[in-house]
Protein backbone atom coordinates (compact mmCIF):
# COMPACT_ATOMS: atom_id res chain seq x y z
CA UNK A 1 0.00 0.00 0.00
CA UNK A 2 2.82 2.43 0.73
CA UNK A 3 4.94 1.82 -2.47
CA UNK A 4 1.29 2.54 -4.30
CA UNK A 5 1.03 5.73 -2.41
CA UNK A 6 4.86 6.52 -3.49
CA UNK A 7 4.11 5.79 -7.22
CA UNK A 8 0.82 8.04 -7.34
CA UNK A 9 3.33 10.85 -5.96
CA UNK A 10 5.82 9.99 -8.01
CA UNK A 11 3.34 10.50 -11.27
CA UNK A 12 1.99 13.90 -10.26
CA UNK A 13 5.29 15.21 -9.71
CA UNK A 14 6.37 14.57 -13.08
CA UNK A 15 3.34 15.83 -14.43
CA UNK A 16 3.86 18.87 -12.70
CA UNK A 17 7.53 19.68 -13.82
CA UNK A 18 6.17 18.79 -17.55
CA UNK A 19 3.24 22.08 -16.84
CA UNK A 20 5.84 24.37 -15.73
CA UNK A 21 8.44 23.43 -18.39
CA UNK A 22 6.35 23.69 -21.28
CA UNK A 23 3.78 26.29 -20.47
CA UNK A 24 6.44 29.13 -19.52
CA UNK A 25 7.94 29.38 -22.57
CA UNK A 26 4.19 29.05 -24.09
CA UNK A 27 2.97 32.04 -22.45
CA UNK A 28 6.92 34.15 -23.08
CA UNK A 29 6.48 32.88 -26.60
CA UNK A 30 2.85 34.11 -26.97
CA UNK A 31 3.73 37.84 -25.08
CA UNK A 32 7.33 37.94 -26.95
CA UNK A 33 5.19 37.20 -30.49
CA UNK A 34 3.39 40.38 -29.56
CA UNK A 35 5.61 42.59 -29.02
CA UNK A 36 8.11 41.91 -31.61
CA UNK A 37 5.10 42.81 -34.19
CA UNK A 38 4.68 46.18 -32.59
CA UNK A 39 8.73 46.81 -33.03
CA UNK A 40 8.21 44.86 -36.59
CA UNK A 41 5.47 46.91 -38.22
CA UNK A 42 6.91 50.22 -39.18
CA UNK A 43 5.64 53.62 -40.27
CA UNK A 44 6.29 52.44 -44.10
CA UNK A 45 4.16 49.53 -43.89
CA UNK A 46 1.12 51.58 -42.59
CA UNK A 47 1.21 54.28 -45.10
CA UNK A 48 1.34 51.67 -47.52
CA UNK A 49 -2.07 51.67 -46.73
CA UNK A 50 -2.82 54.99 -45.62
CA UNK A 51 -1.85 56.92 -48.23
CA UNK A 52 -3.26 60.10 -46.76
CA UNK A 53 -1.10 60.44 -44.16
CA UNK A 54 2.29 61.90 -46.10
CA UNK A 55 5.49 60.20 -44.79
CA UNK A 56 7.47 63.65 -44.42
CA UNK A 57 4.96 65.47 -42.57
CA UNK A 58 4.76 63.23 -39.53
CA UNK A 59 8.41 62.50 -39.33
CA UNK A 60 8.35 66.46 -38.88
CA UNK A 61 5.63 66.28 -36.58
CA UNK A 62 5.60 66.14 -32.49
CA UNK A 63 5.02 62.74 -33.56
CA UNK A 64 7.84 61.62 -35.37
CA UNK A 65 9.88 59.84 -33.63
CA UNK A 66 7.42 57.55 -32.24
CA UNK A 67 6.02 54.08 -34.45
CA UNK A 68 2.38 53.88 -35.63
CA UNK A 69 1.97 51.52 -32.58
CA UNK A 70 3.23 53.66 -30.18
CA UNK A 71 -0.48 54.79 -30.48
CA UNK A 72 -2.43 52.24 -32.06
CA UNK A 73 -1.48 50.05 -29.43
CA UNK A 74 -3.73 47.76 -30.02
CA UNK A 75 -2.89 46.79 -33.93
CA UNK A 76 -0.12 43.74 -32.79
CA UNK A 77 -1.32 41.48 -36.44
CA UNK A 78 -1.04 43.59 -39.43
CA UNK A 79 -2.46 41.01 -41.56
CA UNK A 80 -5.35 40.83 -39.57
CA UNK A 81 -5.62 44.56 -39.29
CA UNK A 82 -5.43 45.00 -43.14
CA UNK A 83 -8.03 41.94 -43.22
CA UNK A 84 -10.58 44.50 -40.81
CA UNK A 85 -10.47 41.71 -38.42
CA UNK A 86 -8.43 43.84 -36.04
CA UNK A 87 -10.72 47.32 -36.30
CA UNK A 88 -8.81 50.10 -34.93
CA UNK A 89 -9.76 51.57 -31.21
CA UNK A 90 -9.58 54.87 -30.22
CA UNK A 91 -5.84 56.58 -29.64
CA UNK A 92 -5.19 56.45 -25.80
CA UNK A 93 -3.43 59.80 -25.40
CA UNK A 94 -3.01 59.49 -21.84
CA UNK A 95 -0.86 56.19 -21.96
CA UNK A 96 2.17 58.61 -22.45
CA UNK A 97 0.76 62.15 -21.26
CA UNK A 98 -0.43 60.65 -18.43
CA UNK A 99 -0.26 64.44 -15.99
CA UNK A 100 -1.85 65.90 -18.95
CA UNK A 101 -4.89 63.34 -18.92
CA UNK A 102 -4.99 63.45 -15.49
CA UNK A 103 -5.91 67.36 -15.48
CA UNK A 104 -7.96 67.02 -18.76
CA UNK A 105 -10.30 64.16 -16.66
CA UNK A 106 -10.90 67.13 -14.26
CA UNK A 107 -11.68 69.74 -16.88
CA UNK A 108 -15.07 71.24 -18.59
CA UNK A 109 -13.99 69.75 -21.60
CA UNK A 110 -13.66 65.82 -20.59
CA UNK A 111 -17.59 66.73 -18.84
CA UNK A 112 -18.52 67.79 -22.12
CA UNK A 113 -17.27 65.15 -24.40
CA UNK A 114 -14.67 67.56 -26.15
CA UNK A 115 -11.76 65.10 -27.04
CA UNK A 116 -7.92 65.18 -27.52
CA UNK A 117 -8.32 65.09 -31.40
CA UNK A 118 -11.44 68.09 -31.21
CA UNK A 119 -8.57 70.70 -30.20
CA UNK A 120 -5.19 68.53 -32.09
CA UNK A 121 -7.44 67.81 -35.13
CA UNK A 122 -4.56 66.51 -37.42
CA UNK A 123 -2.46 64.22 -34.95
CA UNK A 124 0.00 63.12 -37.55
CA UNK A 125 0.95 66.68 -38.89
CA UNK A 126 0.74 68.87 -35.41
CA UNK A 127 3.97 70.58 -34.24
CA UNK A 128 5.25 72.37 -30.94
CA UNK A 129 3.30 75.65 -30.36
CA UNK A 130 6.81 76.72 -29.43
CA UNK A 131 5.57 80.07 -27.64
CA UNK A 132 3.17 81.24 -30.23
CA UNK A 133 0.14 82.32 -28.81
CA UNK A 134 -2.11 82.87 -31.60
CA UNK A 135 -1.97 79.32 -32.46
CA UNK A 136 -3.73 78.78 -28.83
CA UNK A 137 -6.01 81.04 -30.26
CA UNK A 138 -6.27 79.77 -33.33
CA UNK A 139 -7.08 76.05 -31.87
CA UNK A 140 -9.73 77.98 -29.38
CA UNK A 141 -11.57 79.80 -31.68
CA UNK A 142 -12.49 77.11 -33.86
CA UNK A 143 -15.34 76.11 -31.03
CA UNK A 144 -15.16 79.57 -29.21
CA UNK A 145 -16.17 82.98 -30.61
CA UNK A 146 -13.28 85.30 -30.31
CA UNK A 147 -14.67 88.17 -31.55
CA UNK A 148 -14.66 90.15 -28.09
CA UNK A 149 -11.00 89.02 -27.68
CA UNK A 150 -9.45 90.44 -30.86
CA UNK A 151 -11.29 93.75 -30.01
CA UNK A 152 -9.56 93.93 -26.20
CA UNK A 153 -6.79 95.16 -25.19
CA UNK A 154 -5.03 92.04 -24.46
CA UNK A 155 -5.93 90.39 -28.21
CA UNK A 156 -4.74 93.82 -30.04
CA UNK A 157 -0.99 93.41 -28.24
CA UNK A 158 -1.25 89.73 -28.60
CA UNK A 159 -1.97 89.88 -32.53
CA UNK A 160 0.64 93.04 -32.64
CA UNK A 161 3.21 90.67 -31.20
CA UNK A 162 3.65 91.51 -27.21
CA UNK A 163 4.37 88.46 -25.75
CA UNK A 164 3.13 89.85 -22.19
CA UNK A 165 -0.71 90.13 -23.52
CA UNK A 166 -2.47 86.63 -22.73
CA UNK A 167 -3.66 84.28 -24.78
CA UNK A 168 -6.71 81.94 -23.89
CA UNK A 169 -4.16 79.13 -22.20
CA UNK A 170 -2.62 81.94 -19.89
CA UNK A 171 -5.60 82.48 -18.28
CA UNK A 172 -8.19 79.18 -18.42
CA UNK A 173 -5.05 77.38 -18.78
CA UNK A 174 -4.72 74.11 -21.48
CA UNK A 175 -6.18 70.94 -20.27
CA UNK A 176 -7.59 71.91 -16.45
CA UNK A 177 -9.73 73.93 -18.15
CA UNK A 178 -12.78 74.87 -15.24
CA UNK A 179 -16.37 75.63 -15.72
CA UNK A 180 -17.38 78.91 -15.32
CA UNK A 181 -20.91 78.67 -15.03
CA UNK A 182 -21.88 76.66 -12.07
CA UNK A 183 -25.49 76.69 -11.59
CA UNK A 184 -25.32 75.71 -7.66
CA UNK A 185 -23.63 79.30 -6.05
CA UNK A 186 -23.22 77.65 -3.11
CA UNK A 187 -20.71 75.24 -4.46
CA UNK A 188 -17.35 74.72 -4.06
CA UNK A 189 -17.27 75.01 -7.82
CA UNK A 190 -18.89 78.05 -8.03
CA UNK A 191 -16.50 79.82 -5.50
CA UNK A 192 -13.65 78.09 -7.47
CA UNK A 193 -15.42 79.71 -10.71
CA UNK A 194 -15.88 83.23 -9.10
CA UNK A 195 -12.03 83.28 -7.64
CA UNK A 196 -11.11 82.86 -11.16
CA UNK A 197 -12.39 86.20 -12.19
CA UNK A 198 -9.78 87.69 -9.95
CA UNK A 199 -6.73 85.26 -9.39
CA UNK A 200 -6.58 84.76 -13.35
CA UNK A 201 -6.44 88.71 -13.63
CA UNK A 202 -3.93 88.73 -10.30
CA UNK A 203 -0.89 86.53 -12.07
CA UNK A 204 -0.24 89.41 -14.61
CA UNK A 205 -1.71 92.08 -12.66
CA UNK A 206 -0.11 91.48 -9.59
CA UNK A 207 3.52 91.74 -11.36
CA UNK A 208 4.61 95.37 -10.88
CA UNK A 209 7.40 95.12 -13.40
CA UNK A 210 5.20 93.60 -16.46
CA UNK A 211 2.40 96.26 -15.80
CA UNK A 212 5.17 98.93 -15.69
CA UNK A 213 7.18 97.75 -19.29
CA UNK A 214 3.56 97.69 -20.47
CA UNK A 215 2.19 101.37 -19.46
CA UNK A 216 -0.26 99.52 -17.16
CA UNK A 217 -1.25 100.99 -13.52
CA UNK A 218 0.81 99.38 -11.45
CA UNK A 219 -1.93 99.23 -8.11
CA UNK A 220 -4.53 97.76 -9.73
CA UNK A 221 -4.53 94.53 -8.07
CA UNK A 222 -3.25 96.17 -4.80
CA UNK A 223 -6.00 98.29 -4.64
CA UNK A 224 -8.64 95.92 -5.36
CA UNK A 225 -7.07 93.96 -2.03
CA UNK A 226 -8.08 97.36 -0.15
CA UNK A 227 -11.44 97.79 -1.71
CA UNK A 228 -14.70 96.31 0.11
CA UNK A 229 -14.95 93.84 -2.91
CA UNK A 230 -11.16 92.47 -2.88
CA UNK A 231 -11.59 91.73 1.13
CA UNK A 232 -14.61 89.78 0.86
CA UNK A 233 -13.46 87.67 -1.96
CA UNK A 234 -10.00 87.66 0.15
CA UNK A 235 -12.22 86.03 3.16
CA UNK A 236 -14.00 83.44 0.86
CA UNK A 237 -16.62 85.32 -0.28
CA UNK A 238 -16.23 85.69 -3.91
CA UNK A 239 -19.87 84.49 -4.65
CA UNK A 240 -20.99 87.47 -3.05
CA UNK A 241 -18.95 90.40 -4.79
CA UNK A 242 -17.68 91.24 -7.63
CA UNK A 243 -14.60 89.98 -9.59
CA UNK A 244 -12.15 91.39 -12.06
CA UNK A 245 -14.12 89.95 -15.16
CA UNK A 246 -17.50 91.23 -13.34
CA UNK A 247 -16.26 95.16 -13.65
CA UNK A 248 -14.14 95.06 -17.31
CA UNK A 249 -15.52 91.73 -19.00
CA UNK A 250 -14.08 88.22 -19.59
CA UNK A 251 -12.99 88.69 -23.15
CA UNK A 252 -13.53 92.81 -24.13
CA UNK A 253 -11.38 94.50 -21.97
CA UNK A 254 -10.83 98.31 -23.17
CA UNK A 255 -9.96 101.77 -22.18
CA UNK A 256 -12.27 103.73 -19.87
CA UNK A 257 -12.09 106.08 -22.77
CA UNK A 258 -13.87 103.46 -25.43
CA UNK A 259 -17.19 103.99 -25.37
CA UNK A 260 -17.85 100.77 -26.14
CA UNK A 261 -15.99 99.79 -22.50
CA UNK A 262 -17.58 98.42 -19.96
CA UNK A 263 -16.01 101.30 -17.47
CA UNK A 264 -16.83 104.15 -19.82
CA UNK A 265 -18.55 106.70 -18.77
CA UNK A 266 -21.67 105.73 -20.82
CA UNK A 267 -20.98 101.99 -19.89
CA UNK A 268 -20.47 102.38 -15.76
CA UNK A 269 -23.98 102.77 -14.83
CA UNK A 270 -24.66 99.58 -16.50
CA UNK A 271 -22.19 97.87 -15.48
CA UNK A 272 -22.51 98.41 -11.71
CA UNK A 273 -25.93 98.05 -12.26
CA UNK A 274 -25.59 94.23 -12.71
CA UNK A 275 -24.93 93.69 -9.08
CA UNK A 276 -26.65 97.40 -7.93
CA UNK A 277 -30.33 97.86 -9.28
CA UNK A 278 -30.15 101.23 -7.75
CA UNK A 279 -26.82 102.47 -9.34
CA UNK A 280 -27.06 105.73 -11.02
CA UNK A 281 -24.58 109.06 -12.18
CA UNK A 282 -24.35 109.69 -8.13
CA UNK A 283 -23.21 105.98 -7.86
CA UNK A 284 -20.64 105.65 -9.97
CA UNK A 285 -18.51 108.46 -9.45
CA UNK A 286 -16.97 105.30 -6.49
CA UNK A 287 -12.96 105.11 -7.48
CA UNK A 288 -12.35 101.40 -6.77
CA UNK A 289 -8.96 101.63 -7.80
CA UNK A 290 -8.03 105.18 -5.85
CA UNK A 291 -4.80 104.75 -3.95
CA UNK A 292 -5.34 106.11 -0.17
CA UNK A 293 -2.06 106.47 0.50
CA UNK A 294 -1.54 108.70 -3.12
CA UNK A 295 -2.05 112.15 -1.27
CA UNK A 296 -0.87 114.16 -4.65
CA UNK A 297 -3.98 112.50 -6.86
CA UNK A 298 -6.32 111.55 -4.12
CA UNK A 299 -6.43 113.96 -1.50
CA UNK A 300 -9.71 113.88 0.05
CA UNK A 301 -9.81 110.01 0.34
CA UNK A 302 -5.69 110.41 1.62
CA UNK A 303 -7.54 112.53 4.56
CA UNK A 304 -10.48 111.00 5.38
CA UNK A 305 -8.20 107.73 5.63
CA UNK A 306 -6.21 109.54 8.25
CA UNK A 307 -9.15 111.18 10.30
CA UNK A 308 -10.59 108.16 10.22
CA UNK A 309 -8.16 106.26 11.27
CA UNK A 310 -6.86 108.90 13.77
CA UNK A 311 -10.89 108.53 14.99
CA UNK A 312 -10.38 104.94 16.00
CA UNK A 313 -7.44 104.95 17.04
CA UNK A 314 -8.35 107.52 19.62
CA UNK A 315 -11.32 106.12 20.77
CA UNK A 316 -9.39 103.28 21.56
CA UNK A 317 -7.08 104.89 23.39
CA UNK A 318 -9.58 107.20 25.47
CA UNK A 319 -12.09 103.90 26.33
CA UNK A 320 -8.27 102.61 27.55
CA UNK A 321 -7.14 105.26 29.49
CA UNK A 322 -10.60 105.90 30.96
CA UNK A 323 -10.47 101.69 32.19
CA UNK A 324 -7.19 102.10 33.12
CA UNK A 325 -7.64 105.24 35.09
CA UNK A 326 -10.67 104.08 36.81
CA UNK A 327 -8.95 100.64 37.96
CA UNK A 328 -6.91 102.79 39.55
CA UNK A 329 -8.72 104.65 41.12
CA UNK A 330 -11.14 101.97 41.97
CA UNK A 331 -8.10 100.13 43.90
CA UNK A 332 -6.94 103.72 45.99
CA UNK A 333 -10.47 104.00 47.22
CA UNK A 334 -10.65 99.98 48.65
CA UNK A 335 -6.77 100.00 49.86
CA UNK A 336 -8.27 103.09 51.64
CA UNK A 337 -11.19 101.42 52.92
CA UNK A 338 -8.99 98.46 53.77
CA UNK A 339 -6.68 100.81 56.09
CA UNK A 340 -9.96 102.10 58.01
CA UNK A 341 -10.51 98.47 58.54
CA UNK A 342 -13.63 98.40 56.27
CA UNK A 343 -13.54 95.59 53.80
CA UNK A 344 -17.28 95.93 53.04
CA UNK A 345 -18.54 99.17 51.41
CA UNK A 346 -21.78 100.76 53.11
CA UNK A 347 -21.94 97.67 56.03
CA UNK A 348 -22.59 99.98 58.76
CA UNK A 349 -25.76 101.01 57.05
CA UNK A 350 -26.56 98.18 54.62
CA UNK A 351 -30.29 99.33 53.88
CA UNK A 352 -28.56 102.71 52.01
CA UNK A 353 -27.91 102.14 48.45
CA UNK A 354 -26.74 104.76 45.94
CA UNK A 355 -28.36 104.29 42.52
CA UNK A 356 -25.65 105.21 39.72
CA UNK A 357 -27.76 105.22 36.24
CA UNK A 358 -31.23 106.18 35.24
CA UNK A 359 -33.08 102.92 33.68
CA UNK A 360 -32.43 104.96 30.53
CA UNK A 361 -28.84 105.53 30.46
CA UNK A 362 -28.30 101.64 31.46
CA UNK A 363 -30.37 100.83 28.12
CA UNK A 364 -28.04 103.09 26.47
CA UNK A 365 -24.76 101.51 28.08
CA UNK A 366 -25.96 97.93 27.15
CA UNK A 367 -26.48 99.17 23.74
CA UNK A 368 -23.67 100.43 23.16
CA UNK A 369 -21.74 97.39 24.61
CA UNK A 370 -23.51 95.03 22.59
CA UNK A 371 -23.45 97.11 19.49
CA UNK A 372 -19.38 98.04 19.87
CA UNK A 373 -18.67 94.34 20.37
CA UNK A 374 -20.51 93.42 17.22
CA UNK A 375 -18.57 96.11 15.33
CA UNK A 376 -15.58 94.84 16.35
CA UNK A 377 -16.14 91.16 15.55
CA UNK A 378 -17.97 91.86 12.57
CA UNK A 379 -15.34 94.61 11.04
CA UNK A 380 -11.97 93.09 12.09
CA UNK A 381 -12.21 90.64 9.89
CA UNK A 382 -13.02 92.46 7.00
CA UNK A 383 -9.47 95.34 8.39
CA UNK A 384 -7.28 92.55 9.00
CA UNK A 385 -8.36 90.19 5.67
CA UNK A 386 -5.29 88.70 5.65
CA UNK A 387 -4.38 87.73 8.92
CA UNK A 388 -4.72 83.73 9.32
CA UNK A 389 -7.29 84.17 11.86
CA UNK A 390 -9.61 86.64 9.58
CA UNK A 391 -11.35 83.87 7.37
CA UNK A 392 -12.02 81.49 10.21
CA UNK A 393 -13.54 85.03 12.62
CA UNK A 394 -16.17 85.63 9.99
CA UNK A 395 -17.12 82.36 9.05
CA UNK A 396 -17.88 81.80 12.95
CA UNK A 397 -20.25 84.36 12.37
CA UNK A 398 -21.83 82.89 9.17
CA UNK A 399 -19.62 84.20 6.50
CA UNK A 400 -18.86 87.48 5.14
CA UNK A 401 -22.44 88.19 4.10
CA UNK A 402 -23.76 87.56 7.50
CA UNK A 403 -20.84 89.47 9.07
CA UNK A 404 -21.79 91.96 6.75
CA UNK A 405 -25.09 92.55 7.74
CA UNK A 406 -24.61 91.97 11.79
CA UNK A 407 -22.06 95.05 11.55
CA UNK A 408 -24.73 97.05 9.49
CA UNK A 409 -27.50 96.44 12.32
CA UNK A 410 -24.65 96.71 15.16
CA UNK A 411 -23.97 100.50 12.77
CA UNK A 412 -27.57 101.20 13.60
CA UNK A 413 -27.98 100.64 17.18
CA UNK A 414 -24.78 102.62 17.65
CA UNK A 415 -26.53 105.75 15.65
CA UNK A 416 -29.82 104.78 17.68
CA UNK A 417 -28.26 105.40 20.86
CA UNK A 418 -25.81 108.08 19.82
CA UNK A 419 -28.96 110.42 18.55
CA UNK A 420 -30.64 109.42 21.61
CA UNK A 421 -27.85 111.06 23.78
CA UNK A 422 -28.29 113.80 21.71
CA UNK A 423 -31.27 114.74 22.33
CA UNK A 424 -31.12 113.96 25.62
CA UNK A 425 -27.63 116.53 26.63
CA UNK A 426 -30.27 118.94 24.28
CA UNK A 427 -32.78 118.27 26.95
CA UNK A 428 -31.28 118.33 29.98
CA UNK A 429 -28.97 122.00 29.00
CA UNK A 430 -31.61 123.86 27.47
CA UNK A 431 -34.77 122.77 28.47
CA UNK A 432 -34.94 121.05 31.61
CA UNK A 433 -35.18 123.47 34.67
CA UNK A 434 -32.97 122.50 38.07
CA UNK A 435 -32.12 125.81 38.84
CA UNK A 436 -28.44 125.76 37.10
CA UNK A 437 -26.78 128.05 34.54
CA UNK A 438 -25.84 126.71 31.50
CA UNK A 439 -22.53 126.22 32.56
CA UNK A 440 -22.85 124.64 36.00
CA UNK A 441 -24.84 122.25 33.81
CA UNK A 442 -22.12 121.57 31.19
CA UNK A 443 -19.20 121.36 34.24
CA UNK A 444 -21.16 120.53 37.44
CA UNK A 445 -20.98 117.24 39.34
CA UNK A 446 -23.54 115.60 37.95
CA UNK A 447 -22.52 116.43 33.91
CA UNK A 448 -19.58 113.66 31.46
CA UNK A 449 -17.77 116.87 30.76
CA UNK A 450 -14.21 116.61 32.29
CA UNK A 451 -13.74 119.05 35.04
CA UNK A 452 -10.47 119.89 37.64
CA UNK A 453 -11.66 117.81 40.27
CA UNK A 454 -11.06 114.84 37.62
CA UNK A 455 -7.54 115.65 37.71
CA UNK A 456 -7.16 116.06 41.18
CA UNK A 457 -9.31 112.49 41.23
CA UNK A 458 -6.30 111.04 39.26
Amino acid sequence: MKKHTTYHFGVMALVLMLLCIFSTPMSWAKKESKEICLECISVGQCLDCHEEIDNGTFAASSHGSNACTSCHRDIYDLEKHADCEVPMQPVKCGFCHKEVAKQYTQSVHADNDVGCTDCHANIHEMKSFGGDKTKVIQMCSGCHDNEDYLQSVHGKGLMAGNPDSPSCSDCHGLHDIKEMHVDDTHSTAALEAREFHTKSCQKCHADPEMMQRNNVYTLAFKTYEHDYHGKVEHLGGATYVAGCADCHTAHKQLPADDSESSISKEGLVETCGACHPKANNNFVQYMPHADYHDKENYPLLYWTFIAMTGLLLSTFAFFWLHTVLWLIRSYIEKNELHKQGIFVPHAQNPKVFYKRFTTLEMILHFAMMVSFIALVLSGLPLKFNHAPWAQGLANLMGGPQIAGLIHRWAAVVTFSYFGTTIIWVIYFLFIKQTGETFLQKLFGPDSLCPRKKDLDDV
